[in-house]
């Protein structure tokens, strides 16, 4: 359904962002990876579904490198026809003791990012009268919680600004859509289940009963490979009208 096309997700080498990568190759496009840690493994991956893979490391708090990354992926594939902005760290911690060095990163990584991201890819996605933006917002686009301050402003501006995305771009070719996950066993969200059963003496699989018991109905984690197939389904066809939406794939979570 994609051959063809270009797929660019920044936060590609592993969990969620890694997820969606290679849904959208199993679908036939190429792929422009970035994100930090092992690069040769994700890398593989993606190839072996055969498509063309390039990579970036491009620090996504920092607009100059995103311009070179977005310069990067142009000049490989001639244009990003699918941009997911998933790139985005966490720190937990009470307003009143949380660093505002961390504040400022997080702003600028799960929020900030996705701004020059999306500026900087939209002209050619309007010029060649299609294109998919999604970005993975959280739950916490939606909904609070507690000590997450920073990650709940991130994701609730990145909310704002896919609607905004979509409305300017709605009589186009071009969407834009937001992915809202509960809790997906990541490498970001395994820390904070080991810091849980650190806190309180608990096993790895108490820790992650407590976790998901607090918030998630479904008492189940969301893959990455659900993740992508909703992804999918934005590029589809199918998703050609929807626009401007915050998809939550939650257990539940905001049902409640």
């Amino acid at each position: 359904m994609l051959t063809g096309k270009t797929a660019l997700v920044t936060g590609s080498t592993s969990g969620i962002g890694l997820g969606i990568a290679k849904a959208l190759a199993a679908q036939g496009a190429n792929i422009v990876l970035n994100g930090f840690g092992d690069v040769d493994g994700p890398t593989a991956e993606v190839a072996a579904l055969g498509v063309q893979v390039a990579y970036h490391g491009a620090d996504m708090s920092r607009p100059e490198e995103i311009e070179a990354l977005m310069r990067f992926a142009a000049q490989r594939f001639g244009r990003v026809d699918i941009l997911v902005n998933n790139a985005g760290i966490q720190h937990v911690s009470r307003i009143e003791s949380f660093p505002p060095e961390r504040w400022d990163a997080i702003i600028a990584i799960n929020l900030s990012s996705a701004f020059h991201t999306t500026r900087l890819a939209l002209p050619a996605m309007q010029a060649a009268g299609w294109g998919r933006i999604i970005n993975l917002a959280s739950v916490h686009g939606l909904v609070a919680s507690a000590e997450k301050s920073a990650y709940v402003a991130a994701k609730h501006g990145l909310v704002g600004l896919t609607k905004v995305t979509a409305l300017e771009n709605a009589s186009s070719g071009v969407t834009c859509n937001a992915i809202c996950p509960g809790w997906v066993l990541t490498p970001l969200v395994q820390k904070q289940v080991d810091a849980k059963a650190a806190s309180l003496g608990l096993s790895n699989d108490e820790a992650v009963a407590l976790i998901l018991g607090e918030k998630e109905p479904s008492k189940t984690f969301t893959t990455p490979e659900e993740l992508g197939a909703l992804a999918v389904f934005f590029c589809s066809p199918a998703g050609n009208n929807v626009r401007g939406v915050a998809w939550n794939m939650d257990g539940g979570w905001v049902a409640q």
